[in-house]
C-alpha cells in the first residue's frame, strides 16, 4: 500500500489535490452553510472574524458572567479537528469554563461550520490555519490567551507554537502572537498519524480496517455503530449519537489538509525551552490516537500526559464530558496565574 494512502487512514478530511494559485474569495451567500444549524445555548453568541483574504471565519463566544468582579483569567480560544467544528465545544465545555471565569471562543475553521470556504479543493495548511488563528489572537485579545485543540486541531497548534518559539521561525513571531498556555486534547502527535497507521496496521489490523472505513471512506456518516465506535464510549446514548453524526456531517464541506503539503510540514520542528506551558489529555478509551502517541506528545514537550476514564476520542462531547474538563480546569489553576 502507497505511503499517501496509508497516511489518509487516520486523516479523515486529506486530499492530493495540487497546489493552487487562485487567491481565497469570500463566500458571498449569507444562509447557513451548514445544512443542520447547530442551535446556540444560552449565553452563546455566533459571530464571524474577517480574515486577511477578506474570509469570515466562525466563532461561537460565550463569555464568563462576573460582571461586578471581572476575571483577570486568560481567555480560552478552542480549535476543532477534522469532521467538527465550533459546535463541538459549544455543546459543554464552553459553558463549563465560563462558569468558572473564563471567556471562551471556539472557532471553526475555514471550510468548517459556518465558516466561509476558499476557492480550492481543500480548507487550508497548517501554516494558513495557524495563520488564521493568529490573526483572531491578534485582533480580539490585549493579553496571551490559552489554546485549546482536538485532533487535528492539537496539531495545528503545535504548529503555532513552532512558530512562535523555534529560532528558524523568529521572523514570524511578531505574526504569532505569545500564548499562556496551550492544551492538546487527543491529539496527533507531531510527527503526524503515519506511526498511528503503521502501529495500527501490524498490532490492530481489524481496527485499522474499521478507522479506514470510517474516516477515510466517511462510513461514520452513515453507520451508527461505526460513529460511536470511532469517536465515543459504548455507553454513549443512541439518540446523542446520531445528533453528533449528522452535525458531523455537515460541518466540512472540504477536506481540512492537502496531503502533500501537510506531509511538507511535518514533523513540527522541535520547540527548545519553551516558557509555554502545555497540558498533553488523552482518552482511555481513544479509538483513532492510541497511548503512544499521546506519550510521543507529551515526550516532544518534556510533560507527563494526563489520560482520562471512560471518555473516548471526542471527549468533549462524550457522555463524561466533564471528566477532562474538570482535569484541564485543574491544571489551568495550578499552571496559569496572572
Amino acid at each position: 500500500m502507497a505511503t499517501s494512502s496509508l497516511l489518509t487512514l487516520l486523516n479523515p478530511n486529506l486530499s492530493t489535490v495540487p497546489k493552487m494559485t487562485v487567491k481565497p474569495l469570500a463566500v458571498l451567500n449569507n444562509s447557513n452553510k451548514m445544512k443542520v444549524p447547530y442551535k446556540l445555548k444560552n449565553g452563546q453568541s455566533r459571530l464571524f472574524h474577517k480574515l486577511p483574504s477578506g474570509l469570515n471565519m466562525e466563532v461561537i463566544e460565550q463569555k464568563c458572567n462576573y460582571i461586578d468582579n471581572p476575571s483577570e483569567k486568560p481567555a480560552l480560544v478552542f480549535v476543532h479537528g477534522s469532521y467538527h467544528a465550533a459546535w463541538c465545544w459549544a455543546e459543554h465545555w464552553l459553558p463549563f469554563f465560563s462558569s468558572v471565569g473564563y471567556d471562551c471562543y471556539a472557532l471553526s475553521l475555514l471550510g468548517q461550520g459556518e465558516s466561509d470556504g476558499p476557492v480550492a479543493s481543500v480548507a487550508g495548511t497548517l501554516q494558513t490555519h495557524a495563520g488564521d488563528i493568529a490573526d483572531f489572537i491578534q485582533e480580539k485579545f490585549k493579553l496571551p490567551p490559552v489554546l485549546v485543540g482536538h485532533s487535528f486541531g492539537g496539531l495545528i497548534i503545535q504548529y503555532y507554537i513552532a512558530n512562535i518559539r523555534n529560532e528558524k521561525f523568529s521572523e514570524m513571531k511578531k505574526l504569532f502572537p505569545d500564548l499562556a498556555g496551550a492544551v492538546l486534547v487527543c491529539s496527533v502527535p507531531p510527527s503526524g498519524n503515519s506511526g498511528l497507521v503503521w502501529r495500527y496496521l501490524f498490532s490492530k489490523p481489524i481496527a485499522a480496517f474499521k478507522v479506514t472505513r470510517s474516516l477515510a471512506a466517511k462510513a461514520f456518516q452513515t453507520d451508527l455503530s461505526l460513529c460511536k465506535e470511532t469517536f465515543f464510549t459504548s455507553t454513549m446514548e443512541d439518540h446523542l449519537v446520531m445528533r453528533y453524526q449528522e452535525l458531523m456531517r455537515e460541518s466540512s464541506r472540504m477536506p481540512l489538509f492537502d496531503l502533500r503539503k501537510l506531509n511538507a510540514s511535518l514533523p513540527v520542528p522541535s520547540v527548545p525551552e519553551s516558557s509555554i506551558e502545555v497540558l498533553v489529555i488523552g482518552a482511555r478509551d481513544d479509538f483513532i490516537v492510541d497511548a503512544e502517541g499521546l506519550a510521543e506528545t507529551g515526550r516532544f514537550y518534556g510533560v507527563s500526559p494526563i489520560c482520562v476514564e471512560g471518555v473516548a476520542h471526542d471527549m468533549m462531547i462524550d457522555c463524561l464530558w466533564d471528566k477532562g474538563a474538570k482535569d484541564i480546569l485543574s491544571w489551568l489553576s495550578n499552571n496559569l496565574r496572572r
